[in-house]
C-alpha cells in the first residue's frame, strides 16, 4: 500500500483563507439545519502552460482557481453549493443553499441517497515529487526546453519542434461530519515535443513526437535522470527519414506486439470506460456512452485471456490519479477489476457502493472547487507476467507481425466495444526479429476478441506507467487525469488495415 510521505504539505490559499475550526461550524450549521450528512471541501488549481515552436515561446499560460463547496444530504437527496468566498456567512448561505437544492431533486429522485460507511480520517497527503514546478524560474523551465528541442534541430532535416509542456499543482480540503479532516498537495505534469519534417517540393509533412507519458512528479521529470528526453530528440531525424522511405502496411490478420506507449490508450477506452459502473448501468451515457460490461455479467463474462488481469488503484507512486483519499473521503486503495480474464468488479464513488452493499473503492474526484464529485477512474493497469519475458522474447515469437510504439488516432463505439487505433510507429517483424519501418497502420477490432486474443505479456522490465492527462465525463464536462500501466504484450491475429487505402475509399 501506498503511504502519505512526511513532508510538511505548503501552506495553500485556502488554509490561510479558512480555519478548521469555521469548517467544523459550517458542518455543524448543516447538520442543525437538518442535513443528515455533510461535507466541506476546498480546492486551489495552479496551471501552468508552455509552449516552444522551434526555440520561440509562442505562448505561456498561468492561471489559478480558488473555492470551496458544501455537499450534502437532506431528506435522502443531494444538495450542493459552491462559493469562492471563505467567508462564515457567505458558507452559511452556501449551506441552506444546498439544502433547498436538495429539496428540489428530492422531487426527481426515483431511489433515496444512501453511501457506504467509511471510517473518519485524519492525515496530511502530499504525492510523490522531488521539484514543485511552480517554484521553478520560468527562464529554468524555458531554456530546458529549448535545449532538448535544439538536439533535433541541429539536424537540417528537421524543419521544426513544438514543445508543449503542462504542470498543475492541485490542495484540496476535505472535511465531513463523521469526523474526517483531510490535506492534500498533488503534482502532475505532461511535456511533449514534435519534430517535424515538411518536404516542400511534394508539400508534405511528417513528424513524431515524444513517447514521454504524463506522470504524477515535478520537475524533475525533464532534468537528466529523468526522462530522456534528449535521447528522444537525437534520433527523430533518423526515425522520420526511415518512416519516409517505409512500405505501407498490407492489410490483413497479425500478430501484434504493442508496446505500453500505445496499449495504455486501448486499456483506457476498452477496460477502463467500460468498468465505470455508472455506464456499465446506463447512467452516463450522453459523454462517450454507455458500456457492454453491464453487472449482470460481472463474475462470468470472460473480458479476455487467462493472461488478462487488471487492476484498480489509486495508490501507485507518480500515477495521475494517485490520492491518500478520493473527494469522497474514501483511503486510496487497490483492487482486481479483470482476474485470469473474467469482469470481477468496477469502479465505484460512495453511493453506488452502498447499491451493490460494499464498501467504495474510492472513484470520485471533482476537478474544480465548483463542481460536483462524480465517479471518475482510477490508475486502472494490466499486470505485468510473473515469468521472466523481455519485449525482445515477445518479439522472437512471431512470424509475421507489427511491433507498434506510441499512442496517435483512435475510435470506439457507444458501448465501448468496437474500436480502431493507429500509433507513432510501426516495425514489421519477420521470423522473430524486427524488419524495418512500415506505415500506415491502424488496428481494429471489439474488445473481447481483442482481449481474449492476448497470448503473451511482458515482465516487470517492460512495465511503463503510461496516462491520460485530460480525460473527459460528465455534464457539465469535467476532466480527470490518469494513469495506465502496461507490460509491453503479444496479441494473435489482429485485424490491421492500410489507413491511406481506407482514407482514398472515403
Amino acid at each position: 500500500m501506498f503511504v502519505s510521505n512526511n513532508r510538511t504539505m505548503p501552506k495553500t490559499l485556502s488554509t490561510q483563507k479558512i480555519s478548521k475550526s469555521t469548517i467544523q461550524t459550517i458542518l455543524s450549521y448543516a447538520e442543525s439545519q437538518g442535513a443528515s450528512y455533510s461535507e466541506f471541501r476546498s480546492m486551489e488549481l495552479n496551471n501552468q502552460s508552455i509552449t516552444l515552436k522551434n526555440l520561440s515561446v509562442e505562448r505561456v499560460l498561468d492561471s489559478n482557481s480558488d473555492g470551496c463547496n458544501i455537499r450534502l444530504i437532506f431528506d435522502e437527496s443531494w444538495g450542493f453549493c459552491a462559493t469562492n468566498s471563505f467567508r462564515l456567512d457567505d458558507l452559511k448561505r452556501c449551506v441552506e443553499d444546498a439544502i433547498n437544492m436538495a429539496k428540489l431533486t428530492k422531487i426527481l429522485n426515483k431511489d433515496p441517497v444512501h453511501i457506504a460507511d467509511e471510517p473518519s480520517y485524519n492525515d496530511n497527503f502530499v504525492s510523490e515529487f522531488e521539484v514543485n514546478p511552480f517554484e521553478v524560474p520560468l527562464t529554468e523551465k524555458i531554456d530546458r526546453l529549448k535545449h532538448i528541442s535544439n538536439l533535433s534541430l541541429k539536424d537540417k532535416f528537421i524543419t521544426f519542434t513544438d514543445f508543449d509542456l503542462k504542470q498543475v499543482e492541485e490542495k484540496t480540503i476535505f472535511a465531513n461530519t463523521t469526523g474526517s479532516f483531510i490535506t492534500q498537495t498533488r503534482v502532475r505534469s505532461q511535456g511533449q515535443m514534435t519534430a517535424t519534417h515538411y518536404d516542400k517540393a511534394a508539400n508534405a509533412f511528417e513528424n513524431m513526437r515524444t513517447l514521454a507519458p504524463p506522470v504524477g512528479r515535478g520537475w524533475e521529470y525533464y532534468l537528466p535522470g529523468g526522462y530522456d528526453f534528449e535521447a528522444e530528440s537525437i534520433s527523430f531525424p533518423e526515425l522520420i527519414k526511415e518512416k519516409l522511405n517505409s512500405p505501407s502496411v498490407k492489410p490483413g490478420l497479425y500478430d501484434l506486439v504493442i508496446h505500453p506507449s500505445n496499449l495504455w490508450l486501448t486499456i483506457h477506452e476498452s477496460i477502463g470506460h467500460a468498468t465505470e459502473y455508472d455506464r456499465a448501468l446506463g447512467y452516463e451515457a450522453n459523454y462517450a456512452g454507455t458500456s457492454f460490461a453491464t453487472p449482470d455479467k460481472c463474475g462470468s463474462l470472460q473480458y479476455g485471456s487467462k493472461l488478462l488481469n487488471v487492476t484498480g488503484d489509486r495508490i501507485t507512486p507518480n500515477g495521475l490519479s494517485t490520492v491518500g483519499y478520493d473527494d469522497e473521503g474514501v483511503k486510496a486503495q487497490q483492487w482486481d477489476i479483470i482476474k485470469d480474464g473474467v469482469l470481477v468488479d468496477y469502479q465505484l464513488n460512495r453511493q453506488m457502493a452502498a447499491d451493490r452493499g460494499v464498501r467504495s473503492n474510492g472513484c470520485a474526484y471533482a476537478d474544480s472547487f465548483s463542481h460536483i464529485p462524480i465517479q471518475r477512474m482510477p490508475n486502472v493497469s494490466l499486470k505485468a507476467g510473473n515469468e521472466k519475458c523481455s519485449t525482445d522474447d515477445l518479439i522472437s515469437k512471431v512470424e509475421n507481425g507489427i511491433y507498434i510504439l506510441g499512442d496517435k488516432s483512435w475510435s470506439i463505439d457507444m458501448q465501448r466495444f468496437n474500436f480502431q487505433f493507429t500509433g507513432q510507429r510501426f516495425y514489421k517483424i519477420t521470423n522473430g526479429k524486427l524488419d524495418g519501418q512500415i506505415n500506415n497502420v491502424a488496428y481494429q477490432g471489439n474488445t473481447l476478441d481483442f482481449w481474449n486474443s492476448l497470448a503473451g505479456i511482458g515482465d516487470k522490465s517492460t512495465y511503463v506507467l503510461g496516462g491520460a492527462f485530460n480525460c473527459g465525463k460528465g455534464q457539465p464536462g469535467q476532466i480527470a487525469p490518469v494513469s495506465h500501466g502496461c507490460p509491453t504484450a503479444l496479441f494473435k491475429n489482429v485485424n490491421v488495415l492500410n489507413t491511406n487505402q481506407e482514407s482514398s475509399n472515403d
